[in-house]
């Protein structure tokens, strides 16, 4: 399975485990993150029109050195899965995602007929922080509401083959005991975080359990009893 995200940090965060959660279960799955740091989809849109070099290449969750645009990445491979997503910055504002969703879908579709548009659901900032509590909100959930609503719609705008609810698998593990989920209040923790919307991804994308997956190569420490809550909540969602 090929597997493109036209992203920024979080996509970044969702990829870094996902091609070794695949080879632990002897899937053969590549990952490619076309990185700018809180890339916005306006941004994207700006990049493609222009046909702009402006990507870093991360391929199985590691940096590369390779500089690529929008439309080498597409021609690249004959893609299974490409990926799209809000910058979280804009993510609870529905206004912000149009018409530049609908035009990326749109060229997407003319370079990679065959692959399938998946939304990549992103997620709420960490409850209390200031980055919170400057845009109106108090807890996780309360600004998660805004951005689950905001890719709901722009998942039917697009009518779209399918949604990586990230978001919702956060929500999930704060909601059933896990004491963080972010390492700076807003990316995704560099364990858990990390590791849980991995696995999300893997299931969604593949179909297969995810229960008796035996990756455990982390970054940071993950305990086993934050590996069985990860497993747990995707497997339940």
């Amino acid at each position: 399975m090929q597997i493109l995200s036209i992203g920024n940090s979080f996509s970044q965060d969702a990829t870094r485990y996902l091609h070794q959660i695949a080879k632990a279960d002897g899937v053969d799955l590549t990952t490619v993150n076309l990185f700018i740091g809180g890339c916005s989809l306006y941004t994207h849109f700006k990049n493609m029109k222009g046909d702009l070099k402006a990507y870093r290449l991360e391929f199985n969750g590691e940096n590369t050195e390779f500089m690529v645009s929008i439309k080498e990445a597409l021609l690249s491979r004959e893609w299974d899965v490409v990926t799209l997503q809000q910058a979280s910055h804009f993510s609870y504002q529905p206004d912000t995602y149009n018409p530049y969703i609908t035009e990326l879908k749109n060229y997407i579709q003319e370079y990679c007929p065959k692959a399938k548009i998946y939304i990549h659901q992103t997620w709420g900032y960490e409850t209390g922080s200031e980055r919170l509590t400057n845009r109106g909100y108090t807890t996780y959930a309360d600004m998660f509401k805004d951005v689950e609503k905001a890719y709901n719609l722009a998942f039917e705008t697009i009518h779209a083959d399918g949604m990586l609810k990230s978001g919702a698998l956060l929500k999930a593990l704060l909601e059933n005991g896990a004491e963080t989920v972010h390492r700076d209040t807003f990316h995704a923790s560099l364990g858990l975080g990390r590791y849980a919307i991995a696995l999300l991804w893997y299931k969604t994308l593949t179909g297969n359990s995810v229960l008796s997956n035996t990756f455990c190569d982390f970054d940071v420490p993950v305990s086993e009893q934050e590996i069985q809550l990860a497993k747990t909540c995707v497997e339940n969602l």
